[in-house]
């Protein structure tokens, strides 16, 4: 075990820690105020004079397969359900090999972008792809990024009414004795948890209610947290009434997701009273401002969502929607997709954003031990340089970050180990990825 000081930073979020923080394995142990010194000896420095720190950031939505299609001419200008049954299509063709590479591309991006937590949502099951989870753990442990992997799911394809084709889905017992094996074999519900498992039924129009139901049982049993999209757009609303008679929150309901362990993906078209109802749940919305501008799903009411007590934290969502995974870059659209839709300068701040990124992701998922800088939390931290041209001028450091757009972390610490070292992943070559992730998206033409 080693004691490291990140001395005295440019910038820090978090109380009374002007002089910096001190480490301990993987656990902060002293916050260091304005001109002082840790308390006990240390064995290493870090000079953060030229840094501002953050909490490392946590993407609480993301589909990591989906950067193999990006910006694809069969998907551009379209809306959800259309952009969707363009994309099946192509997705029903992917195999561990490619899906390793999305994985692995998606994952370094969020790296170098801050991000030292990130959630998973993957659903499509073509034939071949049934250990898609197991990849998707294999590469986060290899990169050292905490991650929660979600089990998804679709079982209602077009044939039984539902939006995907049939070649993506599976049948209802597959599904959960797989939950069950994933479950299993990488579940850690322990504080410090490097790998988490969500059971994850993809949407109302993919699953059905039984689904729903049967993985809030089983993720009951291990302590596991549930996720889904919800509320993304009109369309949505439209079949959940014109199938179920009800609108998808009450879907939700009744199917026995409202609970704390929760957490939705979008949020856009929740009434007031819906997220009323939310916030006494204890359940979470993952706002994911740059898929909801691209795909024109609308505006997620985030300040209503918090002041009723929901969780609120922030996602990238598909690479294929963004299309990006750069989770710093979404904090800034977070902020000015906010100002437009309250009509107010003062409606959200950057150290909102940061906060939704950070403390508010964190509740989503569940996690008490990440998402601030704080005596006893996971060492997870992100640390920015403001030496680029873009930040000359800049007079807050921190709100500088969001302002000016930061699109790149110069350190990134995971639990106490620096996991990207000057912009970039020790032993990664980023060349020889950039072409084997390129020629298998040709692929996918």
């Amino acid at each position: 075990m080693m004691r490291l000081w990140i001395r005295n930073p440019l910038g820090i979020v978090a109380d009374n820690a002007g002089g910096g923080v001190v480490v301990d394995d993987s656990v902060i142990v002293e916050l260091v105020a304005s001109g002082g010194s840790p308390a006990l000896p240390v064995e290493e420095t870090f000079d953060a004079s030229s840094h501002v720190v953050l909490p490392g950031l946590i993407n609480t939505h993301h589909h990591f397969y989906q950067t193999l299609t990006r910006a694809h001419p069969a998907a551009i200008d379209r809306e959800l359900f259309p952009w969707l049954t363009a994309l099946y299509p192509l997705w029903a063709r992917l195999t561990p090999e490619d899906l390793r590479l999305a994985v692995r591309v998606a994952l370094t991006e969020l790296l170098l972008s801050g991000c030292t937590t990130a959630a998973d949502h993957h659903y499509l099951y073509p034939k071949g792809l049934e250990n898609a989870v197991d990849i998707a753990v294999e590469e986060a442990r290899a990169l050292g990024i905490r991650a929660t992997i979600s089990r998804g799911s679709m079982n209602l394809s077009q044939k039984d009414g539902g939006l995907p084709p049939d070649t993506v889905v599976q049948d209802e017992d597959t599904i959960l004795a797989d939950s069950e094996r994933v479950l299993g074999l990488f579940h850690d519900p322990a504080p410090g948890a490097m790998i988490q498992i969500a059971l994850a039924p993809c949407s109302p129009f993919s699953v059905t209610p039984s689904l729903m139901e049967k993985s809030a049982e089983l993720a009951a049993r291990y302590d596991a947290p549930l996720h889904t999209h919800l509320a993304e757009t009109r369309d949505e609303d439209a079949y959940c009434l014109q199938v179920y008679g009800k609108r998808p929150l009450d879907l939700l309901e009744e199917t026995g997701w409202m609970r704390p362990k929760t957490w939705l993906a979008h949020g856009v078209h929740f009434s007031c009273e819906e997220c009323e109802r939310l916030g006494k749940a204890g359940v979470g919305v993952c706002h994911c401002p740059t898929s909801n501008g691209v795909l024109a799903s609308g505006f997620c009411r985030t300040r209503e969502l918090e002041a009723a007590g929901a969780p609120l934290g922030l996602g990238v969502d598909g690479s294929a929607s963004n299309d990006g995974s750069n989770l710093m870059e979404e904090l800034r659209h977070a902020l000015l997709i906010n100002r437009l839709r309250y009509e107010s300068a003062t409606a959200v701040t950057a150290r909102d954003v940061i906060r939704w990124a950070t403390q508010g992701s964190a509740r989503c998922l569940g996690r008490s031990d990440i998402g601030a800088i704080a005596v006893g939390m996971q060492a997870d931290l992100a640390l920015y340089r403001l030496d680029e041209l873009r930040f000359s001028g800049a007079h807050d450091p921190v709100a500088a970050l969001v302002l000016c757009g930061a699109g790149r972390a110069d350190r990134v610490m995971v639990a106490g180990r620096w996991r990207v070292v000057d912009g970039a992943v020790p032993g990664l070559d980023v060349a020889a990825l950039r072409r084997a992730h390129g020629e298998a998206a040709r692929r996918y033409a």
